[in-house]
């Protein structure tokens, strides 16, 4: 497919796609502020977050069976259907297990139409564009998210208003969808690799993988009650969300440059071991100086967010190219079960310590992850590496599986040798 013919279809679909990732934002502040203001205590509150991360894990297993009984126009039908109509439930009921429940079932629905949605994208990229289109996928992917958090700035974001636009936002976005002429994929399996597999390739790089889940999970589900305990303006909250997520996207590259020119281990390392320092000052200014973090949460996102492809692409250095696709699911897996227990692990440190004990529990996480890294990886691979066999690094972020069909890692887009079957024992 030309350039030309390629654009329509693919804006098309990046359209759709960025409306239902604006509207998942924006369900993400509105309960975050609701549960604020219904007096729910932190560990509740997390517990209908992780409810959210709960479904999407499951829907990793479920939605493809669905799709491969079905197929896939008839399972996004059905998906889209019942997640557009879901935020108004949320309006109807303020109780936490309502909530729970209903997050539960909109994670299993989105993770079944980001597989359909990214696997048409597949369809309409050529093997010599699925590269940029990736790098597109994940660029509209962060901004899209980014603007959910300031949309919750509309209206009454304490009534009904915030879930109406998200119903809206969903119901919209299946117009470019349904309406861009895509063949019909072939079904997506579900991930198959076992934790213990995967930590036998990198013990680094599962719980890298796990405890970016663990702390991007606690972040987009507890980051407005932070901010509203805090002190922060309704502008604030949006603010200080919106700038920890953009500065998540503008460290990738540099973060990424500097882990394909030095051992990445080491890069891992002084990021953990940074960014904790960051949220430790988080942590210590919340109260008095809350201003501040708005500056912080641009480094603290800067650094954090890079964590996940940082040890995704450390695993990919040390196996076979044939095997990127299947192992990248199964890490993909790993953050969704941090994600899932994060919010309820930070819900609960919130209310033993108080709302600005979120950046406690970064600064804990963070601080835990820079020692594993310490323990498994010693001090001299932390030095310039010529390496012929490190894979480039590449922007990673929290979909499907079938997003990692277009890892420009795979071996049928990469034009140099790939990278033997390797384990290292300093992994």
């Amino acid at each position: 497919m030309g350039l030309n013919k390629l654009l329509i279809p693919l804006a098309s679909l990046l359209s759709g796609l960025s409306m239902m990732v604006v509207a998942t934002g924006l369900m993400f502040a509105a309960i975050g502020a609701q549960s604020a203001s219904a007096k729910f205590s932190g560990l509740v509150t997390g517990l209908v977050m992780s409810a959210y991360f709960a479904g999407f894990v499951y829907g990793t297993y479920a939605c493809p069976k669905m799709i491969r009984r079905v197929g896939h126009i008839r399972a996004f039908a059905t998906l889209a259907s019942l997640v557009s109509a879901l935020p108004m439930f949320h309006a109807l009921w303020t109780n936490a297990l309502a909530w729970g429940v209903l997050r539960f079932i909109t994670g299993v629905c989105l993770v079944g139409l980001y597989i359909v949605v990214e696997s048409w994208l597949n369809v309409v990229a050529t093997t010599a564009q699925r590269g940029k289109v990736f790098a597109a996928y994940m660029m509209v992917s962060g901004l899209s998210m980014a603007a959910g958090q300031w949309l919750i700035l509309v209206g009454d974001r304490f009534g009904y208003v915030p879930f109406a636009m998200a119903s809206i936002l969903f119901s919209f976005a299946l117009i470019p969808i349904t309406l861009t002429p895509v063949s019909e994929p072939e079904a997506m399996e579900a991930p198959r690799f076992v934790l213990k597999e995967l930590f036998y390739i990198s013990p680094i790089g599962v719980i890298g993988t796990i405890g970016s889940g663990l702390l991007g999970g606690a972040f987009y589900s507890l980051g407005h009650v932070f901010g509203q305990g805090v002190g922060f303006s309704e502008r604030g909250i949006a603010t200080f969300m919106a700038a920890t997520i953009l500065g998540g996207a503008a460290f990738q590259w540099p973060v990424g440059h500097l882990s394909d020119k030095y051992d990445r281990r080491g890069v891992l390392f002084w990021v953990c071991a940074l960014c904790a320092g960051v949220a430790a000052l988080g942590f210590y200014l919340a109260r008095e100086y809350e201003s501040s973090l708005i500056v912080l949460g641009i480094v603290y996102g800067g650094l954090s967010f890079t964590v996940y492809g940082l040890s995704v692409a450390h695993v990919n250095d040390l196996i076979d190219s044939e095997k990127v696709l299947e192992v990248s699911s199964g890490l993909l897996l790993m953050y969704g079960i941090g994600s899932t227990v994060g919010p309820t692990l930070a819900g609960g440190v919130m209310d033993w310590l108080g709302p600005e004990a979120l950046m406690l529990y970064f600064a804990i996480v963070l601080s835990l992850l820079a020692l594993s890294v310490w323990v498994f990886a010693p001090a001299k691979y932390f030095h310039p590496t010529k390496s012929s066999h490190k894979t480039d690094y590449v922007v990673m972020g929290s979909g499907s599986q079938a997003v990692l069909q277009m890892d420009p890692r795979r071996p049928d887009f990469q034009h140099t040798n790939p990278p033997p079957p390797l384990v290292d024992p300093g992994r």
